[in-house]
């Protein structure tokens, strides 16, 4: 019993050895919301040009998420979500993944927020928005769970969508809020 326990151990430790092995780009980052993300199995990038030339050289959306260490919903989602290796691997496969500090960030969530509201899209913490390579929000939600509750969406089945919109490049030009990513960025 104790070899088939320490060998479990040994097979958790080499599992997380693997993980630590390739780190998301927020190593670098100092804000305490970006720091909490850097152990997640998504491939984080900050907000940058990084991320939208990666994005155009995958012709992949982008998953944005903006969210803050004093939000219990945000860190609820980083938990129930984004630390699930499945769900890592599909954002990882599908999308170019940016998480945001609220508070270290006022005028991008501010022009974010703003957005989403005049697509009549949730504009709360957690933010979660879906842009073009190009820099058009055309998709969003709030907190998103990792399974369907009630009349809450999963982030599957949100992230589903939004692919299923990108895919259409003309209604993202009818349906989309166009960011100034030359002053945001």
């Amino acid at each position: 019993m104790r070899a088939i326990f320490a060998l479990a151990i040994a097979f958790s430790l080499a599992g997380m050895a693997v993980a630590q092995a390739k780190p998301n780009h927020l190593a670098a980052e100092t804000s305490p919301y970006l720091k909490r993300a850097i152990s997640q199995p998504v491939d984080w990038y900050p907000w940058g040009l990084a991320a939208f030339k990666r994005a155009k050289e995958l012709n992949r959306p982008i998953l944005l998420d903006v969210g803050a260490v004093w939000c219990p919903w945000c860190e609820l989602m980083d938990r129930d979500t984004y630390t699930k290796a499945a769900t890592a691997d599909y954002i990882n496969q599908h999308f170019v993944a940016v998480k945001v500090d609220f508070d270290a960030s006022p005028k991008l969530v501010a022009e974010l927020q703003r957005a989403q509201s005049i697509l009549n899209l949730p504009a709360g913490l957690p933010l979660t928005s879906f842009i073009s390579p190009d820099g058009r929000l055309y998709f969003g939600a709030g907190y998103l769970p990792s399974e369907r509750k009630a009349d809450k969406p999963s982030f599957q089945e949100a992230a589903d969508e939004a692919l299923a919109r990108y895919a259409d490049k003309s209604k993202i030009d009818e349906e989309s809020f166009p960011l100034e990513l030359e002053k945001l960025l």
